[in-house]
């Protein structure tokens, strides 16, 4: 079986996290994570495309054979989760480009596959990503640990459809 890899992403208009994660048979690894940055003083377009260009170098410098895009879920703020979903319609038009299949997975689907639960906290899905990824520490910012829990389960979904 020849390795896959899967770019999981956390959407977001101030901060972007991306994972991606290697599968080599049944083990997981790490290739590259971090966190894309934007800030107020920018304006909306210029975030946007800063989001899509660093995004851009992430996929092709870890091509990855598909995208996990956590789903987002927004109790009453729906000003953020307009900004928000702008910045995940830039994302997804990336995905398209590239002819990446996309998964999209709930963040209950997301604790559920890492932790057993859909009703996991937060740092239990940060743990259970130290260590399916046998990372030293538990990466950061917490958007960058919740990409990888994304990727994770983006290879996990992808194999039970």
């Amino acid at each position: 079986m020849s390795d896959i890899v899967c770019l999981g992403i956390d959407p977001g208009l101030a901060r972007v996290g991306y994972g991606a994660v290697v599968q080599s048979g049944f083990k997981l690894r790490a290739l590259n994570y971090g966190c894309i940055e934007t800030t107020p003083d920018m304006t909306f377009t210029e975030r946007l495309l800063k989001i899509f260009n660093d995004l851009n170098e992430q996929i092709n410098f870890c091509k990855p054979d598909l995208v996990s895009i956590e789903r987002l879920f927004f109790g009453r703020n729906t000003t953020t989760a307009e900004y928000v979903y702008q910045a995940r319609g830039v994302i997804m038009l990336l995905t398209a480009q590239n002819n990446l299949p996309v998964v999209e997975p709930k963040p209950n689907q997301i604790k559920l596959a890492l932790c057993g639960t859909g009703d996991a906290v937060k740092n239990q899905v940060q743990g259970m990503v130290q260590r399916f990824l046998a990372l030293d520490e538990i990466p950061k910012p917490d958007d960058t640990a919740d990409a990888l829990a994304a990727a994770i389960t983006g290879l996990a979904l992808k194999f039970s459809t």
